[in-house]
């Protein structure tokens, strides 16, 4: 009778722990694709996302695979229902395609996501040369 008691109160807790309020991190987008941009443009973009949970959200890191990609982070928690971006910032002034994850860490149920940037950075068209000789 022990056991079965010992049992039953594991089970129980175990129930509890399971049901307590989580936080859930929903992105509007994983890919932001900057298409073809010129060198030295703004490469600037955000990734808009929602606590879709019942706990307040914390982002606990954002990392980049990259060093030409800067992500910046929510530095408060986010409340259930409300919306917040993580803003990256990619080095325009590499010429060539992008191709780069940003990896999320927070206390979400769904705890690390990867999210991506894609696109290409070419040269800026060439101004002819107007002056009369």
């Amino acid at each position: 009778m022990k056991k079965f008691l010992l049992l039953v109160t594991v089970f129980s807790l175990g129930l509890v722990a399971f049901a307590q309020d989580m936080s859930t991190i929903t992105f509007d987008s994983l890919t932001i694709d900057y298409g073809t941009i010129n060198k030295g443009d703004d490469g600037v973009r955000q990734f808009r996302f929602t606590n879709t949970g019942t706990a307040a959200l914390e982002i606990t890191q954002v990392r980049s695979s990259c060093g030409c990609t800067i992500p910046k982070k929510p530095e408060t928690a986010i409340a259930p229902g409300a919306s917040d971006v993580i803003e990256v910032k990619y080095d325009t002034e590499r010429v060539g395609p992008i191709r780069k994850t940003i990896t999320v860490a927070s206390n979400a149920s769904n705890p690390m996501i990867a999210l991506k940037i894609k696109g290409e950075v070419v040269e800026p068209p060439k101004k002819e040369d107007t002056t009369e000789k």
